[in-house]
């Protein structure tokens, strides 16, 4: 069961409760990475029992998938008025600069919350892998409905590729972040994402 399915089947407290399970968790996975983060830490970061985190969650790693989902969520969310809302190549720009900005305001530190659980994760039991898929799938498809977007507009040309564009989007936009992280420098990040979208730009109409 995904964790908006498991939300819906609860009752209003009960989703709050679990929510509040779930950023706890979320938080410490942040700072503290998976193997660093314990159900005794998150009881202690959320106020509440193991009794109650074992009502909502089956073990860590179903804790664990539940983060991943509430992340993808969150990141996605904050993507969302930018590559939801295209309306010409002047939203690329904000969209890289609201991406730089958010890393420079924390210092280079943390990296994508996504990303850094992909990196922790992405070897381990099939089934959270298979949530970390789904996460990104959701990621590369408002890349492409970005482009498609574009499109529409009449500003990239119809035989450009739509998922190779994409995808080169998301990996230009990861890997940026990752070296953001490691350097504590936006530089490589605004260089990732100007060579991102300057290779949708070959494509324009």
């Amino acid at each position: 069961m995904t964790e908006a399915a498991a939300a819906r089947a609860l009752t209003s407290k009960g989703q709050r409760t679990r929510a509040k399970i779930v950023d706890a968790a979320a938080s410490l996975m942040f700072h503290e990475g998976v193997a660093g983060t314990t159900i005794e830490g998150v009881c202690e970061t959320a106020r509440v029992g193991k009794s109650q985190i074992y009502h909502y969650f089956s073990d860590k790693n179903d804790l664990v998938r539940a983060v991943i989902e509430s992340q993808a969520d969150s990141v996605l969310g904050s993507h969302d008025p930018y590559l939801s809302n295209i309306l010409g190549w002047e939203t690329w720009d904000a969209w890289r600069n609201f991406v730089v900005d958010i890393q420079r305001k924390a210092g280079c530190v943390g990296g994508c919350p996504l990303g850094s659980l992909a990196n922790e994760l992405a070897d381990s039991d099939d089934l959270t892998r298979a949530v970390l898929v789904r996460s990104f799938q959701r990621w590369e498809m408002a890349f492409l409905d970005a482009v498609q977007q574009m499109k529409d507009l009449g500003l990239v040309r119809e035989d450009a590729n739509n998922g190779f564009i994409a995808t080169a989007l998301l990996a230009a936009l990861q890997g940026g972040l990752l070296l953001c992280q490691t350097s504590r420098d936006v530089a490589p990040l605004q260089s990732s994402l100007n060579g991102a979208i300057g290779y949708l730009r070959t494509f324009a109409a």
